[in-house]
């Protein structure tokens, strides 16, 4: 879970890793103690995963300070500890239930809605979108092709995660107590306030991705994940031009999915 693979310091006379030093540091290691931290609550610090939570919001530049403190007491960028997986988890749950609640939906159909969610809305796209920035980032990015500077994929999925948390509280909770009376109403201040709620959630996530990548002192020009700004405020414009109701669109489609 690595973002970066160094060569460590505490090495043999040969230049090689000492065995002690190698089995700490490899991938497999850290994803047993992640996944076996996972079983056993106490050992998480829920504490700190909601100081995260909450400085996602108001300043996340110290989250991300603080993962790069981790990569110089632990020689790692990703999170080692699963707290902040789980509340996330408790966060979907809470409000798709929430949302099913406000669509009117069935048990059953809610029970449907909460396998999307989870499983495409958030782990799936997750996956893609992790997947595309860890092949761009180490593509395009890196400011010395050849080094052994990588951006591995355990980083770029925890990076997701981080801008995903705003994108769910914006859209599955602060929206819910404007949809049923406001957004999905027929005057046009529906969709006005509807999809300024999308520009600020896909804007949240655009921002905390570009400072995800801008954190990792190897990488260059990372400006550039910035540049969808441009394109999510045309399309922002165009929407209430032609007064497009993105809101709407997504519980016709949550609807049609759990029929």
């Amino acid at each position: 879970m690595l973002p970066t693979t160094l060569v460590n310091s505490r090495t043999q006379g040969n230049g090689a890793l000492s065995s002690r030093d190698a089995a700490r540091h490899t991938a497999g290691a850290k994803r047993y103690k992640y996944l076996r931290r996972l079983v056993h609550f106490r050992h998480m610090d829920f504490e700190f995963a909601l100081w995260q939570m909450l400085y996602l919001f108001t300043s996340p530049q110290k989250v991300y300070r603080n993962f790069q403190y981790r990569k110089q007491t632990k020689d790692q960028w990703a999170r080692d500890d699963p707290a902040f997986l789980v509340l996330l988890s408790i966060w979907l749950c809470a409000s798709t239930l929430m949302f099913g609640f406000v669509l009117e939906m069935s048990f059953v159909e809610t029970l449907k809605l909460l396998l999307w969610i989870v499983f495409i809305d958030c782990v799936g796209v997750g996956l893609l979108i992790a997947t595309l920035m860890w092949f761009i980032s180490n593509k395009y990015l890196v400011k010395h092709q050849g080094r052994d500077y990588d951006v591995e994929w355990g980083y770029a999925f925890d990076v997701h995660l981080n801008a995903f948390y705003p994108l769910l509280v914006i859209l599955h909770f602060i929206q819910l107590f404007f949809i049923k009376y406001v957004i999905l109403s027929e005057w046009f201040v529906g969709y006005i306030v509807g999809n300024t709620f999308w520009l600020i959630a896909i804007g949240y996530y655009i921002y905390i991705t570009f400072l995800g990548y801008s954190a990792l002192p190897f990488l260059k020009n990372t400006v550039v994940l910035l540049y969808p700004f441009a394109a999510l405020i045309l399309l922002y414009v165009l929407s209430l031009a032609l007064g497009w109701n993105f809101t709407a669109m997504l519980c016709a489609f949550y609807k049609y999915r759990v029929k």
